[in-house]
């Protein structure tokens, strides 16, 4: 099986690591850039498909150069082969529409000049812009199956076909089992396990998972990067130029106040602990 894993570079939101304007803003250029969380549940159903069919992965971005960080972090902490960065001022500021025409484009490219694939992966949202779009929208414009909100999956690779459970509408208490032939798209949901019950499946795991830290070692000789011309990308339909999305304001985001009232009570004070138990109380029952 040949997969590719759709990554994403988004703001690092832990504490501490966010940068904000005095109007709120974030700012993206003093914000560290990460891998998008969700990604990582894309990159696990490649490495399980890898692990129990063999094949190859390989991890594919679009954005500035900084994102092969991103595709470097995608190698390391998961699994992949090799990278694919799609990169040039062109492509600046695409909404999802802009972006998976871009995506589509890489590959169709892949299977041109690398070799045909089987499976794409994406992640069910990024944690910056929250639309979901961009997965279904590259699977739009290649015209391929689609499933969304997988939490386990399998292939039948003499039937060329996907075996998967989902979320209904995203509700955990409803699941369903559906099919899809090869080549598809899978837009993994957070609940995603990789399950690997042979010992043979661990111990490819085990050796893969090995392989992969040398590899990132030196991430830039597993990395190819190609711009909007190597994409026979018209600007007219990418970037900024391609983008129907309008944004018609951008709301600041809140900050925590810097300094917050709170009353210290020493913990032998008897009468002083006492509502405190007692507003407590209630939770420590599982209440």
């Amino acid at each position: 099986m040949r997969s590719i894993v759709l990554t994403k570079g988004v703001p690092d939101f832990s504490e501490g690591a966010v940068s904000f304007d005095e109007d709120g803003h974030l700012e993206r250029g003093k914000t560290p850039t990460v891998m998008n969380p969700n990604d990582a549940f894309a990159l696990e159903a490649a490495l399980q498909t890898r692990v129990r069919h063999g094949g190859h992965v390989s991890g594919m971005s679009m954005g500035p150069p900084g994102y092969t960080s991103v595709l470097e972090e995608a190698m390391e902490s998961v699994y992949t082969d090799d990278s694919y960065l799609l990169s040039d001022r062109e492509l600046a500021a695409s909404d999802t529409w802009a972006t998976a025409i871009t995506l589509s484009s890489g590959i169709e490219k892949y299977r041109e000049e690398v070799a045909d694939v089987d499976l794409v992966f994406a992640g069910f949202k990024t944690a910056d812009g929250e639309t979901g779009q961009t997965g279904p929208q590259t699977c739009w414009a290649l015209e391929w199956p689609i499933v969304t909100h997988v939490i386990a999956l399998d292939i039948d690779p003499d039937e060329r076909r996907l075996r998967a459970k989902r979320l209904v509408e995203g509700d955990v208490d409803e699941i369903e089992t559906v099919e899809a032939p090869l080549p598809c798209v899978v837009i993994t949901d957070p609940e995603f396990e990789p399950t690997y019950r042979k010992a043979s499946h661990r111990l490819t795991h085990k050796e893969l998972r090995a392989e992969t830290q040398e590899r990132a070692a030196d991430h830039d000789e597993h990395l190819t990067t190609w711009d909007h011309v190597d994409l026979n990308l018209d600007p007219d339909y990418i970037g900024l130029d391609g983008s129907p999305t309008i944004v018609s304001s951008v709301d600041p985001i809140p900050k925590a106040p810097s300094e917050r009232e709170a009353t210290m009570i020493d913990p032998e004070d008897g009468a002083a602990m006492e509502p405190v138990l007692e507003e407590l109380q209630p939770f420590a029952g599982g209440d």
